[in-house]
């Protein structure tokens, strides 16, 4: 009977030590004044990117080349991050508006 427990005991221990995969997370990237905050991002592959738009004006999160996401006045858009790297982003009609963001795998 002994065994049995110290077995269980050392097979709970084992698992506890698996690391699971990591959860993907949403990182927030506010837009006040024309301007992203915060201007650089970290991410991983996997997790989504929200920009709230909270200007009256209309914006875009636009990757030369590449994705665009559109930002109507006081509303959110969604970028879900498919592979590693950096990329740069402006808005499309303020191109004074700057952002980067670097994903890992």
């Amino acid at each position: 009977m002994f065994a049995s427990r110290a077995a269980i005991v050392l097979l709970s221990v084992g698992a506890a030590g698996i690391a699971a995969p990591s959860q993907a997370e949403t990182i927030l990237v506010a837009i006040d004044r024309l301007v992203y905050s915060p201007a650089e991002v970290d991410a991983r592959v996997g997790d989504e990117i929200e920009w709230i738009n909270k200007d009256v004006l209309v914006h875009t999160a636009t990757v030369k080349g590449g994705a665009e996401v559109l930002l109507p006045a006081k509303k959110s858009g969604r970028l879900v991050l498919k592979e590693a790297g950096s990329f740069d982003y402006t808005c499309r009609y303020h191109p004074n508006m700057k952002g980067r963001v670097t994903v890992r795998p």
